[in-house]
């Protein structure tokens, strides 16, 4: 039997280990994320292997969603599978333990398929649980259209008392959706604005009535359609309480009878020049890159005001220090998903090793000070966080020829498709596959597998169970 010396030893090494300002774990797992980048991704302002490991997401948990949108990236099998809450609480912890496994204990993990709000409160509850048992940053995905009694049944437990302290939603709003009730047919993005603020208004009665705290982002889908309305839902949708706007220029993948009309919407600096006339300013991004940039592109800040500050301007050379002195010497710290106290342990542990981090931080803060307009400005105007992104999937006709090529262990000689191997090389959205071990791109799993995917879950999750009745004898 141990001894009480062996013990309190036993304690003290693991505390150590637990405090450490980098998990030797995540360490790895950023070395390795890294290595396997292409050559073309590894650059200063690269986040993926330096800061982060990337972004995850679940598949095949619960495909059917209840709202018809043009374009929709589901399979043309995905409305016909049953939603199974067992079967989507298993998937998720296996999926999970498959990236904790090989990409390290801290991420953000996005739970998707279909609409969320179709699961059982239970249901989507314990996924979200696994997930963080996992380590991971669950955020749930909806078209928000669902009422407050269900969001209440997610956070509260049998007990009455909240079984998750803090909810993340991707609620996805914009006119291409078709079958929202009360609005089934938008003709223009402003006429959602009313439920925008009702999705968000849920989350604050939430937090109100029951302490649970949230972190809200906007999705929005852009087509030639609706891109002349970005500006114009940024401005608004900036201030009612969203901490992240996105956007989606369309792509062609999924069920093509969705595809009613050419979606090619604008060029990606057209499309941002919208965001940025909707924000008020420039929007650095630039100065920090996730994966690839035509795939890609983010600008975190703070909002004082009305005024946007970016936290790192590509254009003040004392960010760009500062982001590479907070990469070399916090990436991979996993801030979310450690109690506060854990992480100021961390950072303090840093600090001592390394004290020029405070002088430099210091001078960082003065700096936005001063970009904020000066203290008195940041007292009338507080601060609260807000995250700019556009993202750009592609189309399954060049995702597929290429990903079959990187199977072969084969680069690509044609120009096209080499740019959009290197583009899968870089992706930080990915997905797992306990059944073989792996882990593969998001583009790949909706232009690839999806499609056979669903064919399978159609059998394993029929809508109508169909019985032959005996005869009698």
């Amino acid at each position: 039997m141990p001894s009480a010396l062996s013990r309190l030893r036993d304690q003290v090494r693991a505390f150590e280990l637990r405090t450490r300002a980098i998990d030797p774990i995540a360490r790895a797992a950023r070395a390795r994320r890294w290595a396997a980048l292409p050559e073309s991704a590894r650059t200063p302002e690269q986040t993926v292997g330096r800061f982060a490991i990337g972004c995850e997401g679940t598949h095949g948990v619960f495909p059917k969603c209840n709202l018809t949108c043009s374009p929709c990236y589901h399979s043309a099998d995905a409305n016909k599978v049953r939603i199974d809450g067992e079967h989507t609480v298993a998937q998720v912890e296996a999926q999970m333990a498959l990236l904790e496994q090989e990409r390290g204990p801290h991420a953000h993990a996005q739970l998707i398929g279909g609409e969320v709000s179709l699961l059982d409160p239970d249901a989507h509850a314990e996924s979200l649980l696994a997930m963080r048992r996992h380590g991971r940053e669950p955020m749930s995905m909806t078209h928000g259209d669902f009422d407050y009694e269900y969001l209440e049944k997610v956070a509260l437990g049998a007990d009455g008392h909240p079984r998750l302290e803090k909810l993340s939603f991707a609620g996805h709003f914009d006119s291409l959706m078709r079958g929202r009730r009360g609005l089934p047919r938008p003709r223009r993005e402003r006429e959602l604005d009313s439920y925008r603020q009702a999705f968000v208004d849920m989350f604050r009665r939430l937090q109100r009535e029951h302490g649970v705290k949230f972190f809200l982002a906007h999705n929005m889908t852009v087509t030639p359609q609706n891109v002349d309305q970005i500006a114009e839902t940024v401005g608004t949708a900036k201030d009612m309480g969203f901490g992240m706007l996105s956007f989606q220029p369309a792509a062609y993948v999924g069920d093509d009878r969705r595809w009613t009309a050419d979606m090619s919407a604008a060029s990606p600096d057209d499309i941002w020049g919208e965001i940025e006339k909707g924000a008020g300013g420039r929007l650095s991004h630039q100065a920090v890159q996730m994966g690839d940039p035509r795939c890609n592109r983010t600008s975190y800040g703070l909002m004082v005001g009305e005024r946007y500050v970016p936290l790192i301007d590509d254009q003040r050379p004392l960010d760009i220090k500062t982001r590479d002195m907070f990469f070399e010497r916090c990436g991979g710290m996993g801030f979310n998903a450690a109690p506060t106290w854990l992480t100021a342990v961390r950072l303090a542990r840093l600090v001592v090793r390394h004290p020029s981090t405070l002088v430099i931080t210091a001078r960082w803060a003065g700096g936005k000070v001063v970009q904020a307009g000066g203290p008195v400005a940041i007292m009338r105007g507080g601060i609260r966080p807000m995250t700019y992104v556009m993202h750009m999937f592609m189309d399954a006709e060049q995702v597929a020829p290429a990903w079959e090529l990187m199977e072969q262990g084969v680069v690509a000689t044609d120009p096209k498709v080499r740019a959009t191997q290197e583009r899968l090389g870089a992706c930080v959205y990915a997905m797992a596959h306990p059944e073989t071990g792996r882990i593969v791109p998001a583009c790949v799993q909706h232009s690839v597998l999806d499609p056979s995917e669903n064919v399978e879950l159609r059998k394993l999750l029929p809508l109508v169970e169909v019985r032959t009745a005996r005869k009698a004898a």
